[in-house]
C-alpha cells in the first residue's frame, strides 16, 4: 500500500495541478478513462465543499492499494462560509459518481473533511 499526501491553498489556480495529480494517481491503480475523470470531479467537487465551508487550505491524502482512497481535509478555517445551493448539487455529484461518501461535519454542521475511494 502506498501513500501519498499533498498540502495547497485552495485557490482555483493550485485545482489543475490537483486533478493532473489525481489523473497520475488514478493511472497508478489501473482507472480506465471513465473512472479517472469522474474521480478528478470527486476531488474537484470535494475541494469547493470546503472551500465555501470557510477553509483557506487544504491536505489531500490518496492511500492506493486495492483501491484508491482520498481523503480531502479542510485546514485553517478563516475564509468567508459562502451559504447556497452549490453544496447540495456538490453532495448529489459525488454520491452519483462514487455512491459512498463520508463527510465529516464540524458542531455547526459544516464540511471539514471529505473521504471516498473507488
Amino acid at each position: 500500500m502506498e501513500k501519498f499526501k499533498m498540502s495547497f491553498p485552495l485557490e482555483s489556480e493550485y485545482f489543475t495541478t490537483v486533478r493532473l495529480t489525481t489523473g497520475g494517481l488514478c493511472a497508478l491503480a489501473d482507472f480506465d478513462v471513465d473512472t479517472t475523470e469522474d474521480f478528478k470531479v470527486c476531488v474537484t467537487e470535494s475541494l469547493l465543499i470546503l472551500k465555501r465551508n470557510g477553509f483557506t487550505n487544504a491536505e489531500l491524502s490518496f492511500t492506493i492499494g486495492e483501491m484508491l482512497n482520498c481523503e480531502i481535509v479542510g485546514l485553517e478555517k478563516t475564509g468567508e462560509v459562502q451559504d447556497g445551493f452549490e453544496d447540495e448539487i456538490s453532495y448529489a455529484l459525488l454520491h452519483a459518481l462514487l455512491g459512498k461518501v463520508d463527510f465529516e461535519k464540524d458542531e455547526n454542521g459544516r464540511v471539514v473533511a471529505v473521504a471516498f475511494g473507488a
